[in-house]
């Protein structure tokens, strides 16, 4: 008789969706995804006969080895009250942005940062310096401060650094046709003109939202708002959590281009998007 594998928490299918897209290339946490992929698509977690290889260990265990997620987890669950990093609201409030973030302590915040990354080569610490906005522990500020690529743009103009900020960081757009796997989503992506990072016009790109009969989400429909994290559509995001994400990454950027001694901060987009 086959196993049946536990259903995994709300949370922990949340942090999967967000985690499997890098975690597929090999860019953050073990294995190849496949455990991430599998919790998504089924709704699982544990060990049982026919699961992905690695899957005996838990999916909060693995998460534990993403190391550029799993400290703000920590620290926003800490800030919360909330004794599980991987509590959807926790989840939600690192990869999308809520009113978790609303209640962070900026010094406090600024402080944690520099102890959990200080040894990281290229961040950005200018970011943590004080001035409004403030950063906050959200993914935005991961890619944008933590992360070497963005002092690489600023010194070298790099296409590959821009493209890899614009990947890297939980977009939004919004799907105009299902063709299979593929979804074709009208986005922005990021533009750097040299001294400010912006949004620039929407364009269409094609992302997938499925491989081999499995799925981060349950099905994707023309005419939906989504979150995109390298080539895959992550989650159909509500009003709530799509001006969260705008709001969010729209803070961010003005933290960096002042941080980079931008005067082209009242050009940050005011998010709006066709």
């Amino acid at each position: 008789m086959t196993d049946v594998l536990p259903a995994a928490r709300p949370g922990e299918v949340l942090f999967a969706r967000y985690a499997y897209p890098p975690n597929e290339l090999g860019y953050c946490g073990l294995g190849d995804g496949s455990e991430w992929l599998e919790a998504a698509s089924r709704g699982v977690a544990g060990s049982s006969a026919g699961a992905p290889a690695g899957a005996d260990q838990s999916l909060a265990e693995r998460a534990r080895a993403f190391d550029g997620a799993w400290p703000y987890l920590t620290f926003l669950a800490e800030v919360a009250g909330i004794a599980d990093p991987l509590d959807p609201l926790v989840t939600e409030a690192y990869w999308v942005g809520n009113r978790l973030l609303d209640i962070v302590d900026p010094a406090d915040f600024a402080d944690r940062a520099r102890q959990w990354f200080g040894s990281q080569l290229g961040a950005d610490w200018s970011c943590l310096t004080g001035g409004s906005p403030s950063a906050l522990p959200h993914h935005s500020f991961h890619v944008l401060a933590i992360y070497p690529w963005m002092g690489l743009l600023r010194r070298s103009g790099s296409q590959q650094a821009l493209e890899v900020l614009d990947r890297c960081r939980i977009r939004w757009g919004r799907v105009i046709g299902v063709h299979g796997d593929v979804a074709e989503v009208r986005s922005r992506s990021l533009v750097w003109d040299g001294a400010a990072l912006t949004l620039g016009p929407p364009r269409a790109e094609s992302v997938r939202w499925a491989a081999d009969g499995r799925s981060l989400l349950p099905e994707v429909h023309d005419g939906q708002w989504v979150s995109l994290h390298w080539g895959w559509v992550c989650d159909v995001l509500t009003g709530t959590q799509l001006a969260a994400l705008r709001r969010c990454t729209a803070r961010q950027l003005a933290v960096t281009n002042r941080a980079g001694g931008s005067s082209s901060i009242a050009s940050v987009p005011t998010m709006m998007m066709t």
